[in-house]
């Protein structure tokens, strides 16, 4: 049986459809922001004022606002991509102090968790979630390990803050990869703007652009590389522009 569109709603014209979904060519100019969440979290502190005093609200609203930014008056907003990591919860302990270290205790994990609830609440918001990785070992910090070996200090001199738990955040680039590849090849977007500093998302870009797609960095006023300008079609940071760097005694929320 042949297809109907109902009001931009493609309907497949058996007696029970199974679902609608929005024709992808159903708005012109459909945008989709995609923001590596590490990154602005990071950059998030040089370009907001009193950015380490931010409720989680507060830096939620901000990110949202950022981004609805890039949007003309005649842009249609597909959706609002943020991709980060779940916060590391498990209990360790560290070998200087034997100390036990409770990760869901620390103001970063609650400061995660609060975000990742406000951001859900705001629309057209979706959030790809990926995991860090726990390698279940501890590092010495590079400038002790660089005196420990030259010989300056030796092993009992080290303290708890020494050393650092190793893990890693993984599936984002991934993630990112493919959703830029999906939105792309299906033709759900027109415009595609990254909030991100990273060189990861070239070979992304790269088919973006060949399927016609508008791609555009918003690296928040971090310098990029000469080189990515040819894999990009704009360069916009819509935030303001950075101030001095903070003071490493600023407590860490973000």
């Amino acid at each position: 049986m042949g297809h109907r569109t109902l009001n931009s709603l493609t309907y497949s014209g058996s007696a029970n459809p199974k679902g609608f979904f929005i024709s992808p060519m159903a708005h012109k100019n459909s945008v989709a922001i995609l923001i590596d969440g590490g990154f602005f979290l990071k950059r998030y502190r040089r370009v907001f004022k009193n950015a380490s005093n931010h409720t989680p609200a507060q830096v939620a609203n901000n990110l949202y606002n950022m981004a609805r930014s890039h949007l003309k008056e005649n842009d249609y907003l597909y959706r609002i991509f943020y991709y980060d990591s779940t916060p590391l919860l498990k209990r360790v302990h560290n070998p200087i102090s034997k100390k036990v270290v409770d990760f869901s205790k620390t103001p970063q994990a609650k400061f995660r968790l609060e975000f990742f609830e406000e951001m859900k609440k705001k629309r057209k918001v979706a959030l790809r979630l990926g995991f860090i990785k726990d390698y279940g070992n501890w590092l010495i910090n590079h400038d002790r390990a660089k005196e420990l070996l030259s010989g300056k200090i030796s092993i009992s001199d080290l303290t708890a803050d020494d050393v650092t738990y190793e893990m890693r955040q993984k599936g984002i680039d991934i993630k990112i990869g493919v959703d830029i590849a999906s939105l792309s090849l299906k033709k759900f977007v027109t415009q595609i703007i990254l909030i991100s500093g990273d060189s990861d998302f070239v070979p992304a870009s790269k088919l973006a652009r060949r399927e016609g797609i508008d791609f555009i960095l918003d690296p928040m006023w971090n310098p990029i590389d000469d080189s990515l300008f040819e894999h990009i079609d704009g360069l916009q940071s819509k935030c303001g522009r950075p101030f001095a760097k903070q003071k490493k005694t600023d407590p860490p929320t973000v």
